[in-house]
């Protein structure tokens, strides 16, 4: 991995961290999602970089992928999972915490074992650690307790532009037997008090560049370039694009996403309707092992 990538890496993954302290020193219980999103963005450009994907604020049942709009009257409440990224060259930290907003602390075990499940993977990886060990450590971690891992989401690979690179990292030991050797990863156990498993309900405002390809109407023409030369393969949301008066946005999304070229990030739930936690961290692993998230 070249000197100029790894560096780039470990930027973004010390302003995710700012980013994350400043999150958790604002977000406050019964305020507006689209604040609190609106504010993250904001930070991530003031330190000098920009979002690697919509921040993610999934409440209570629903794990991932709920990006507030613009006009979206949300509130946080319950359990909230705060799951944000940054980019500096195109180089990605992907980091998440969750936040018990009740009044009688109701989700604090299930934070702090997630919290602890993840921390026991990050004191013992190593280069040349099989990916099927990280899932056994976060197995180890909560075994006798309550709690599940949701088998159907993941930790992945990053690379330049990519959020999920091709290598998935189970958060239970499915036996994998490749090592993690000069790449960057991400891993983010998921709790839950039932089945351990999520289902894709409603669209989500995210969109991704699936395949470019030729359109024939001009507005989403504009659209699909502008798309390419700010975010390339990277997440994006109808917000981000609402800023910019583009006419028939609406439309356009639509009709690209039915071609293909646009692919939509379902909103996932988990399968019971349980309250869910997600604790995330990145890590750079070359001839040494960097928490990048954790600076």
């Amino acid at each position: 991995m070249e000197k100029q990538e790894q560096e780039s890496y470990i930027k973004a993954g010390k302003i995710a961290s700012q980013v994350v302290e400043y999150a958790k020193s604002f977000i406050k219980k019964d305020m507006l999602l689209i604040e609190i999103a609106e504010k993250i963005d904001a930070q991530i450009e003031k330190l000098g970089a920009k979002p690697a994907f919509p921040v993610n604020l999934s409440l209570n049942e629903v794990a991932a992928h709920y990006t507030p709009g613009l006009h979206d009257t949300t509130t946080a409440t319950g359990i909230l999972k705060v799951d944000l990224g940054v980019e500096v060259n195109g180089f990605i930290a992907d980091t998440a915490f969750s936040l018990d907003l009740t009044d009688n602390r109701e989700f604090k075990e299930i934070i702090q074992l997630n919290e602890k499940a993840l921390d026991n993977v990050l004191q013992n990886i190593h280069q040349d650690m099989k990916v099927s060990e990280i899932g056994k450590t976060i197995q180890e971690s909560i075994k006798n307790s309550k709690f599940n891992v949701i088998k159907n989401l993941s930790g992945h690979s990053l690379s330049q532009d990519q959020i999920h690179a091709g290598l998935t990292i189970s958060n239970y030991d499915n036996a994998n037997p490749i090592k993690l050797n000069n790449m960057a990863i991400a891993i983010e156990p998921f709790l839950t008090t039932g089945v351990g498993e999520v289902y894709e309900s409603s669209p989500s405002e995210i969109y991704m560049l699936q395949e470019d390809r030729k359109i024939r109407d001009n507005d989403a023409r504009k659209i699909l370039e502008f798309i390419k030369q700010n975010y390339k393969t990277r997440p994006f949301c109808k917000r981000w694009l609402e800023k910019k008066s583009f006419p028939k946005l609406n439309f356009s999304l639509s009709i690209m996403t039915k071609q293909g070229i646009l692919h939509n990030f379902p909103v996932l739930v988990e399968k019971s309707k349980k309250p869910v936690s997600q604790a995330e961290h990145t890590i750079l692993i070359t001839d040494k092992v960097t928490v990048t998230t954790k600076q």
